[in-house]
């Protein structure tokens, strides 16, 4: 009964894959709120009760893809020396998870919305590629 264990890992860790690749990009978030934004302005034009249902469930597990995203990026792609460099960086991270949360982009149908969360993540963009060219 001893050996399973000392078997047992004594620290357990997480990645956002099985190995911390290391391969990070904005763009995983940013197909997602382009999918969002094309959600809206479909919702907006479909005035079917079940097409507009399904419609709204597929935005807001859209919008948590969005987040899940951009927390990968904020919590283990930039380092110190970023938010350093970038003293607007954590506050681009939490307007944008904001935006793809219930009081943007998950808790609406506009399509101006994701617009806006679509420029916060092109600002971050931005500022990931000049951090990956250092």
């Amino acid at each position: 009964m001893r050996l399973p264990r000392i078997l047992m890992p004594s620290v357990t860790v997480s990645a956002h894959c099985d190995l911390p690749c290391g391969v990070y990009d904005p763009a995983q978030a940013r197909i997602e709120a382009e999918s969002i934004k094309a959600i809206a302005e479909k919702y907006q034009a479909n005035t079917d009760p079940e097409f507009r249902t399904r419609a709204l469930i597929i935005k807001e597990q859209r919008a948590e893809l969005v987040k899940h995203h951009l927390w990968v990026l904020w919590t283990d792609y930039f380092k110190p020396a970023h938010f350093e460099k970038y003293p607007n960086l954590h506050s681009l991270f939490n307007e944008a998870t904001k935006l793809a949360g219930a009081s943007g982009a998950k808790g609406s149908a506009d399509p101006a919305k994701a617009e806006e969360l679509l420029a916060k993540i092109e600002e971050i963009s931005k500022i990931f590629w000049e951090t990956k060219q250092a």
